[in-house]
Order: C-alpha cells, then structure tokens, then sequence
C-alpha cells in the first residue's frame, strides 16, 4: 500500500492509502469514528487484485490533520469536500464508496454535496443514520461511544482504557491479539477534542439517503452493540432499491467478524454496480 496526502477545501491534509491497479474498478473505504485505515486491511488483502482499492483517514484521524476548531467536524459540507478530494487525487472513476459507522454520516455529507452522478454505489456497513438530538433511542445500541463518557476524557490513561473496551466491542469474535492492539493504537490517534466535536451537530441522514440514484447495499450484523440492527434495516428501506444483507449474530465490523464472506459480498456488489 502506498500512502499519500491530499489536501480539502480549508486546507486540511487528509492522508488516504492505494492499492491495486488503478485500471480496475474503484473502491472508497471510509472507516468509522475514532478508527483509522488499518481496519480495512482483510478486505484490502482479499480484494486488492480485483480492484482499485483506496481507503482514507478522515480529517481528526489516523495520519490526516486534526484541527482545533469544533467547526471543522461540524461543517458537513468540509465532509463532503474530503471525500472528493480524495477521489480527485486517486483519479477513482465513478467509485463504490463504502462507509462503515460514522462513515455513513462522511458519506452522506458528500452525497449532500455532490450528488451521486459521479459513483457506482454506495455501501453502509453498521452504518449510523442520524447524530445529535436528530438520533432515536432505538438507534443506539448498549456499547455506543455516546454511552461511555471515558471515550471523551482528556485523561489518557481513561480514554485508552474505554477505547480498549470499544474495539473489543465492534466484534462478536475476539481478534487476533496484534491485530487488535494496532487497532486499539490506531483509535488513540484520533484525541479527544475530536472525538467530541464528530458528535456536536444534529443531523439527519435519511433524507439524502432517500433521494440516491445509485445502487446501495446495506450489511448490518444483527448482534451489533454499537449501532443497532434495525438502523440498517431503515437504512436499506430508504435508499430506493437497497439491498439488505443481514450477518446473523456478528457485531458492529462484520467485516473483521466474517472477512471472507464479506469480501465476497461487497465484491459482488462493485461488480454489479460496474456492469
């Protein structure tokens, strides 16, 4: 994987990874809150001969800028303008963008933004549907960061404690140990003034998300503790056409529970979108 950087509308530097011959199809992978690009890497080894795969650290996160100002993660239209910068720079040509958790809100934001004449499809795996006081109770699941003040807290050794929690908390299956503790060393690059800004807005999605014109695909496991099950299912029920695709009994990154099966599933997916 080669790792570069490109730069969004206020200047800010979001680093992004490729891999694949930049002839095939196009992938987008937008990884969730306080995550970083490495959560991808079975689905980037499984699927990196088969397409153009890119994933991106979102502004606050991994190796991209983290500005000070709230305003930089409320802003919904600098949410859209990462994404497209990062098309721009990869020269991704009509892309699927897959988005997991909070990549839902990043995807919507460019969907907002920029429409959607320019991609193949569009894929939400645990995605969320709305934040702030836009989310219904019935949207959050028992290990929701929004539960767990300690995920926010200045104190390191509070905040790794809770992060450690979270990541064990997006899988119904333990990870292999090194795997999961660069993931737990991945959340922490995200601090804490970011993590509480990415929730300081009310937002709903699901309008943007009714009005796409492009194929869209929802995976959800049903034993999600993060985002609950039957957001997916509104999820799939709003996009006109969208598929539905429970993983019975896995969490939060369906993913990382199932790669395999997954990998297959979204391949599928692009290479529908493509035909």
């Amino acid at each position: 994987m080669t790792t570069l950087v490109t730069r969004s509308s206020d200047g800010t530097r979001i680093a992004y990874t490729t891999t694949g011959d930049p002839g095939l199809p196009g992938i987008l992978l937008i990884h969730g809150w306080a995550q970083q690009f490495i959560c991808w890497r079975p689905i980037v080894e499984r699927l990196s001969k088969r397409f153009h795969i890119v994933c991106m650290d979102l502004r606050g996160h991994g190796a991209s800028d983290k500005p000070q100002s709230v305003e930089a993660y409320t802003e919904s239209d600098l949410w859209g303008s990462d994404v497209q910068a990062v098309i721009t720079a990869s020269n991704l040509d009509r892309p699927v963008l897959c988005g997991w958790s909070y990549g839902s809100r990043v995807i919507a934001a460019h969907l907002a933004s920029f429409g959607d004449a320019h991609l193949s499809g569009v894929a939400l795996v645990g995605g969320i549907l709305a934040i702030g006081a836009a989310r219904e109770d019935w949207m959050v699941g028992p290990a929701s960061p929004a539960l767990d003040k300690d995920l926010f807290s200045e104190e390191v050794p509070l905040r790794l404690a809770a992060t450690a929690r979270f990541v064990e908390a997006c899988t119904a299956h333990p990870l292999e140990r090194s795997y999961y503790a660069e993931l737990v060393g991945a959340n922490m690059l995200c601090p804490a003034h970011v993590r509480r800004a990415l929730f300081q807005t009310d937002l709903d999605f699901g309008p943007v998300y009714g009005a796409m014109n492009c194929p869209g695909l929802v995976i959800h496991g049903t034993a999600d503790a993060v985002v609950t099950a039957a957001t997916g299912e509104r999820a799939a029920d709003l996009i006109p056409g969208g598929r539905y695709v429970p993983y019975l009994n896995l969490g939060h990154a369906p993913f990382l529970d199932a790669p395999d099966r997954f990998a297959e599933d979204f391949a599928a997916f692009v290479t529908a979108c493509r035909d």
